[in-house]
């Protein structure tokens, strides 16, 4: 790992903001963090933003407005060289804040170091602690020994009160032995909207174009998504769960699967004849299709289920996540989460929220 990145002093002194990642998360951030501006709340000050080709200072009069600084990174030539630009920045001071709006797994093997030097990190970026187990125990260690926060409310439900939760039940002593739930605001999206009238790669072009899917919505019909969120859920609830321990169905035939990104949108039509047929089995049977989630002590599983109508998973709508909470203390009914779990302006949000949890503290 590279060393660029250093502390300017054990002392700590006004704290900074870093972004990284200038997508739809990334930007809509910008957004919610202006109009906060404008209502003159307390706020760090901008650093510098930076993206997998550029990164500007945007703190005057050493450098650009925000503004300006965003749409230079977002029109920024694509890089020859392989040294992230967020890699030859300034030096992060300690208790300046990175926030990874990304979904890169080399910026995720930053956090620990980042902790570890007095920065704290605000993250939607699933891979950090929800990827290797010994990343997850690295960033776990890190933020223990100096002190630091590591804001992920964004990686799981979109700053939905679920990790939260889990944690305040285990300090308070309560045992969980379950948890279920749709945890992919893109999959519920699909499938409260699938009715097998129209073709199911249709609704992915939809979802894709609304920004509720991940950049490569194979990601999402793969379940590998939904996997990183049960991980970092039940990393949560004090289960160490590894990767390779989640079984996971996948929705992408293996033809699609094998395509490289450009030529997906031809060949979604690969997705339509299996979903058609496993809707029809489930209407059939007076069910209705959810992407589920799910963890206890025996193990852990991702796929596609049939549930009854009235079954709780079944409720909510748009791009819901709705969670299921089982412990001594929720043994007969769960504790039950639900809300908006996909699109940008609410990721940006929990981002913020995370941002100034760490400022007011």
């Amino acid at each position: 790992m590279s060393s660029v990145v250093r502390l300017a002093s054990v002392k700590r002194s006004a704290p900074r903001l870093a972004l990284l990642g200038t997508g739809v998360v990334g930007s809509a951030f910008v957004a919610r963090y202006q109009r906060l501006q404008e209502s003159e709340s307390p706020l760090p000050d901008f650093a510098w933003l930076a993206n997998s080709r550029a990164v500007h200072a945007c703190s005057p009069p050493q450098g650009t407005s925000l503004d300006e600084a965003l749409a230079s990174a977002i029109a920024a030539p694509q890089r020859t060289d392989s040294l992230p630009p967020w890699a030859e920045t300034e030096a992060l001071r300690n208790g300046d804040i990175v926030i990874d709006a990304t979904a890169s797994d080399a910026v995720a093997d930053w956090h620990a170091e980042w902790l570890g030097r007095g920065v704290h990190v605000v993250t939607a970026n699933k891979l950090g602690i929800g990827g290797g187990l010994g990343r997850a125990h690295a960033i776990q260690r890190a933020r223990d020994e100096a002190s630091t926060r590591y804001g992920d409310s964004a990686t799981v439900g979109a700053g939905l009160p679920l990790l939260s939760s889990l944690r305040a039940l285990v300090a308070g002593g309560d045992r969980i032995h379950r948890v279920e739930g749709v945890l992919s605001g893109s999959l519920a999206w699909l499938f409260h909207h699938y009715d097998g009238t129209r073709p199911f790669s249709g609704f992915v072009r939809q979802a894709q174009q609304a920004g509720y899917t991940e950049p490569d919505p194979r990601i999402d019909l793969s379940g590998e998504d939904v996997r990183r969120k049960l991980l970092i859920l039940a990393r949560a609830a004090g289960l160490p769960l590894q990767s390779e321990e989640v079984r996971v169905e996948s929705l992408v035939p293996t033809a699609l699967a094998a395509l490289p990104l450009a030529a997906l949108d031809d060949a979604l039509e690969l997705l339509d004849a299996p979903l058609e047929q496993r809707f029809q089995e489930a209407t059939r049977d007076g069910a209705k299709l959810r992407f589920l989630g799910r963890f206890d002590e025996r193990g852990a599983s991702v796929g596609l289920q049939a549930l009854p109508t009235d079954h709780p998973l079944c409720g909510g709508g748009g791009t819901d996540n709705r969670v299921a909470i089982f412990s001594d203390r929720y043994s007969d009914q769960p504790l039950v989460i639900q809300g908006p779990g996909a699109g940008a302006e609410v990721t940006a949000a929990a981002l913020l929220d995370d941002v100034l949890g760490i400022v007011r503290n």
